[in-house]
C-alpha cells in the first residue's frame, strides 16, 4: 500500500448521506465483509450528486472516492460503461483506462490485483442503480 492510495482515502468529501437521494443501493462484500451504501441524485439521466456512506479498507474507500468524483455531473450511460469497463480490467482486458477516466488508473493497476474485490465493490453497487 502506498501513500498516494492513502491520500485517496482520505478525501472524504463526497463520503456523507443524502437526505433527498432520488437513487440507492447499498451491497457487502461476501469475501472480507466490505459494505457501502450509495445515494444519489439523479436528473434527466445525469448524476448531479453522489454520497457514499462505508464500512471498509482502505483500497474500497479509495475507490469510492475516486469514483464519486468522476461519477457527478455524467450521464447514466456513461457510468454504467465505466462499470462494466472496470470489471473487464481485472479480467486481463489493461483497455480500460482511457484518457476520460485517467484518474481511475492510481487503483486500477497489477499491484492491486488481489484488491479486486475491494476495489470493484463501489462500481457494482453504482452499476446497481444506473442499470434500474
Amino acid at each position: 500500500m502506498n501513500l498516494e492510495l492513502i491520500n485517496i482515502a482520505a478525501n472524504t468529501k463526497n463520503n456523507r448521506n443524502i437526505n433527498n437521494y432520488t437513487h440507492s443501493a447499498k451491497l457487502k462484500n461476501t469475501v472480507c465483509g466490505d459494505e457501502i451504501q450509495i445515494k444519489l441524485i439523479i436528473k434527466n439521466d445525469k448524476i448531479i450528486d453522489f454520497g457514499y456512506q462505508t464500512t471498509s479498507c482502505i483500497y474500497c474507500q479509495a475507490s469510492a472516492s475516486l469514483l464519486s468524483k468522476v461519477s457527478i455531473n455524467n450521464k447514466k450511460d456513461k457510468i454504467e460503461k465505466l462499470c462494466n469497463d472496470a470489471k473487464l480490467f481485472f479480467n486481463d482486458n489493461k483497455k480500460m483506462i482511457t484518457k476520460n477516466w485517467k484518474l481511475l488508473s492510481k487503483l486500477f493497476n497489477k499491484e492491486n490485483i488481489s484488491r479486486k474485490d475491494c476495489i470493484l465493490l463501489p462500481f457494482k453497487t453504482l452499476k446497481k442503480i444506473v442499470t434500474n
